[in-house]
């Protein structure tokens, strides 16, 4: 069999002639498809993977800022919370202060009005008692008192001791400005006279005398002299009994208050 090398030659051309054509035309494009297509995604994985990184950072940063928002709700809840405690502490002690004050300054002001009550109604009772006891007495003296009365007066002058017995003589004695003898009940002239006489006797002098009788002087007489007044009565020991009693209730009076201020307070 013999060959046929154009043939073969030719037929060897065109088999390279039409892989370069295949490669040109065909082969090439279709690599070139490929390699862009290749690249397309491997952008795109790219992208698609920042993106994923993107959006797993923007998750974490929300939720980062998500546990910081629920910390700062929290603790701006415990706060308020702890503040409305302590307003509610506050409004709660002011109240309680105020009742206090206002229960105490209640106490003190009831207390006040029954001192002040009781210090009236006691101090009422025993003038009452006192002025009884002046009327009782008053009703009581009769002329045989009154001569006795008399007598203790007498004695009493005689008993006045010498700076009285001075006073008494530098006062300006005359008939116009007598003295003054003062009695509940009308003296008898024996009395006046025996008046008359122990004056005369004590002061060494004549000295004009007034007698008058006045309903106020108690069972007893009193002596008036430029001023002066030498008296001796019963009511004269009412009024120093009074006196002391009323001296005797003031101090009870006080020392009653400052101890209830003191246990008050």
């Amino acid at each position: 069999m013999l060959i046929d090398w154009f043939t073969v030659g030719a037929q060897t051309v065109n088999f390279l002639i039409l892989v370069w054509l295949l490669k040109r035309f065909l082969y090439k494009p279709i690599l070139d498809a490929i390699d862009k297509r290749e690249k397309r995604i491997a952008d795109e994985l790219a992208d698609a993977d920042t993106k994923k990184r993107e959006a797993k950072q923007e998750r974490d940063e929300f939720t980062k800022k998500n546990e910081e928002f629920d910390q700062q709700r929290s603790e701006l809840l415990t706060k308020a919370t702890e503040e409305v405690k302590a307003k509610r502490q506050q409004m709660l002690d002011e109240a309680r202060s105020d009742a206090d004050a206002l229960r105490t300054k209640r106490q003190e002001s009831l207390k006040r009005e029954f001192t002040s009550l009781q210090a009236e109604i006691t101090k009422r009772t025993h003038a009452e008692v006192f002025a009884i006891a002046r009327h009782a007495l008053s009703d009581l003296a009769g002329v045989d008192l009154e001569g006795r009365m008399c007598d203790v007066f007498l004695a009493r002058l005689r008993e006045l001791n010498d700076d009285v017995k001075k006073t008494v003589r530098e006062c300006k004695v005359s008939d116009s400005n007598p003295a003054i003898v003062r009695s509940s009940l009308d003296l008898s002239s024996e009395q006046h006279d025996a008046v008359q006489r122990t004056l005369n006797e004590v002061f060494s002098t004549e000295m004009p005398v007034r007698f008058e009788s006045d309903a106020e002087v108690a069972s007893g007489i009193e002596l008036t002299i430029g001023g002066q007044r030498i008296a001796w009565s019963i009511g004269d020991y009412i009024a120093s009994l009074e006196k002391s009693v009323s001296e005797l209730l003031d101090d009870d009076t006080v020392h009653a208050a400052d101890t209830k201020v003191s246990i008050s307070q």
